[in-house]
């Protein structure tokens, strides 16, 4: 049961005590000192915490819908929120004594919460505008590769501003494009998937593996000021990065042949127990990687590339990963996958490349706590074809994820690792302190390898060499 004296509905702050309609300037404090909503299942009774910025982010009248779950505070937040009121800047007392508020802004406080304080801009801006903003980055970045710049500043700035810019662009652009019929929405964003593809193409060109350093990583938390716009931002940045390393390792050193070596002693058994109807004879690096271990392609490349870009996309406002239990709605996090795949899918003409990255890269190998449209198309195909057997791990083409042949999408299992790092690591982060790179790969090592086998053991090993090599290159 619930004490009457400690717990009060949400409403009660939320609501206008007249029915005039919503109480903006609570609203506004809610939002800004992220105030702990109580939500209660009707049914079971089950009750859990979670800031009122996620709930309000995801729909903001959400305390007035019905259905199995009621929303409460404690008498303890209505004297803070009181408190809070009473010293706000801009408020004061009328003549009833009532305090009252200048809520100018509060708006655009709210859209701050997600994407940045830029967002509201890109919302209202024409689609030709807005090609005409990517195309400015496209010959900003141009720019530095013909004259060959070497000042690190300059790349940095240019790489964050335009990457921030991209992925704004499309995420309201494509909030727009939900509203239309699936034809005319791939005719309305088509330019948009053209101009950002070129603007991608000049991106991966001019960051060298070089200038990823801890330059990069300031600026960039300094110009983004949207905690998803920072994210999208980084885990590409940090995407690209990591291929190019990739690529030099498996191209230009005997990486391969050690794996090779070692593979028996350091990763058969993992492997095995996710090909377990193979002999484990027959469980090789060859039986992991589908063709081989090799070096990506410079066009597989760049579709990749667009799709660490997007990969949030129809991510919900406020959600936050990996940020403990109060923070984590699995139905929440869930529903932002399945909006950005089928957005990207029936909405945009994206190489279907950069669709399966956006809806394959929460996938775990199959874990319980993963999720994705792979796993659901997967279940599908072995219940029409019972005998059917996943014989390799991970395939670095879309064809052998149509077939069923691999479990797992190269690029979507190096996100999985990137998202992870950049959620823990993030100095943003509101619930934990930021872990420091090797917390985060211990971590990341005994909770997603060790514990579970959710992440790529080969692919996160030659993470932690690329991540390690940056902290070497920062001291």
């Amino acid at each position: 049961m619930l004490e009457k004296e400690t717990i009060i509905p949400l409403s009660t702050a939320l609501l206008l005590p007249d029915g005039g309609g919503l109480n903006r300037a609570n609203i506004d404090i809610f939002l800004q000192y992220d105030i702990p909503v109580l939500c209660v299942n009707v049914t079971t009774q089950k009750r859990r915490l979670i800031p009122f910025k996620i709930l309000y982010g995801i729909n903001n009248n959400f305390w007035q819908k019905e259905g199995s779950w009621k929303y409460y505070f404690t008498e303890e937040e209505l004297e803070k929120l009181k408190e809070r009121a009473a010293t706000k800047h801009g408020a004061w007392e009328n003549e009833n004594h009532e305090i009252v508020y200048d809520t100018s802004g509060i708006e655009e406080l709210e859209v701050n919460i997600g994407y940045g304080s830029e967002y509201k801009t890109y919302v209202d801006m024409p689609i030709n505008k807005k090609v005409e903003c990517l195309d400015n980055s496209k010959q900003r970045l141009n720019k530095l590769i013909v004259h060959k710049s070497k000042d690190a500043a300059v790349i940095t700035e240019a790489l964050v501003d335009t990457t921030r810019e991209a992925a704004l662009i499309n995420q309201t652009a494509l909030e727009n494009a939900l509203r239309l019929a699936d034809d005319e929405a791939k005719k309305i964003t088509q330019t948009i998937v053209d101009s950002t593809n070129a603007m991608v193409k000049s991106s991966t060109q001019l960051m060298a593996a070089d200038i990823f350093n801890d330059e990069l990583m300031t600026t960039l938390v300094e110009k983004s000021n949207g905690t998803i716009v920072q994210h999208m931002t980084r885990v590409y940045l940090n995407g690209i990065a990591f291929l190019s390393y990739y690529n030099n390792l498996v191209s230009t050193s005997s990486a391969i042949q050690k794996l090779r070596v070692s593979f028996a002693h350091e990763y058969r058994e993992f492997y095995h127990s996710l090909l377990p109807h193979l002999n484990i004879n027959d469980v090789i690096l060859e039986r992991v990687f589908l063709g081989g271990m090799r070096a990506i392609p410079p066009h597989l490349y760049f579709k990749w590339a667009v799709g660490f870009l997007i990969h949030d996309i129809g991510k919900a406002s406020a959600v936050e990963y990996h940020e403990g239990e109060s923070a984590y709605d699995r139905n929440i996090v869930i529903e932002h996958v399945k909006m950005g795949y089928k957005s990207i899918t029936n909405k945009t003409n994206y190489p279907i490349e950069a669709s399966l990255i956006t809806g394959y890269h929460h996938e775990y190998y199959g874990n319980s706590d993963g999720y994705g449209y792979f796993r659901a198309y997967l279940q599908k195909h072995k219940k029409a074809n019972p005998d059917a057997k996943q014989d390799y791990c991970i395939a670095y083409n879309v064809e052998p994820m149509l077939d069923y042949q691999a479990l797992a999408y190269f690029p979507a299992k190096v996100l999985e690792i990137i998202d992870i790092y950049d959620s823990v690591t993030d100095p943003n982060r509101v619930y934990h302190k930021a872990m420091t790179p090797e917390e985060a790969l211990a971590m990341m090592r005994e909770d997603f390898i060790v514990k579970h086998k959710k992440i790529d053991a080969i692919l996160f090993d030659i993470f932690s060499a690329f991540i390690r090599d940056k902290e070497k290159q920062k001291g």
